[in-house]
């Protein structure tokens, strides 16, 4: 992604009208694409807080974790007030227990980052959709350069990212994105 991309996306997200009063923005795609990356990019030109679906979701419960994003998330911030949540533990790296609470202020603008935030029950409640791509070998190097300390990483990020695969098919939510970006060559 250039910094054309990231200067593009911001004008075409404040040329959007919020939606119940809020722009959330969703960063979408599978693992290793580069999402945190452009979420953070975006965050600093839009001065908007980015939060992590990593805080929801675990290697056991790829999409499970939906229910509690949209009650401690999504609801408090359409309806103007601060999302309040229990984010997931990750010393408990191959289970999903839960750590501390953190509180999410509201503001103008959210980045929500990570896999699945633009599914469908999304639609209507986004200001705009980004879908954040890269070849899946490319990914799975990322990946399993990054998780270097644990046992077992490549099988987990292989049956991850066939999880991955079979939802984003099935939701469609790459072609619902209002832009999609390959990172393949980054």
């Amino acid at each position: 992604m250039t910094d054309d991309d990231v200067t593009r996306i911001s004008a075409e997200i404040t040329a959007r009208p919020p939606v119940h009063g809020i722009r959330l923005v969703g960063v979408d795609g599978p693992s290793g694409s580069g999402k945190s990356h452009l979420a953070g990019r975006l965050a600093e030109r839009l001065g908007a807080p980015v939060l992590p679906i990593d805080d929801f979701v675990s290697w056991d419960n790829f999409a499970g974790w939906w229910p509690r994003f949209e009650e401690q998330v999504l609801t408090p911030l359409l309806a103007g007030k601060d999302a309040v949540y229990q984010a997931r533990d990750w010393t408990d790296w191959y289970g999903s227990s839960l750590g501390d609470w953190k509180t999410q202020p509201w503001a103008p603008t959210v980045i929500l980052e990570g896999v699945t935030c633009t599914r469908r029950e999304t639609v209507g409640r986004l200001a705009y959709a980004i879908f954040v791509d890269a070849p899946a070998p490319v990914r799975l190097a990322r990946g399993l350069a990054r998780d270097v300390d644990f046992p077992g990483r490549e099988e987990l990020w292989r049956r991850w990212m066939a999880e991955e695969a079979e939802f984003f098919t099935r939701d469609g939510t790459r072609e619902r994105a209002d832009t999609v970006l390959d990172t393949g060559s980054a």
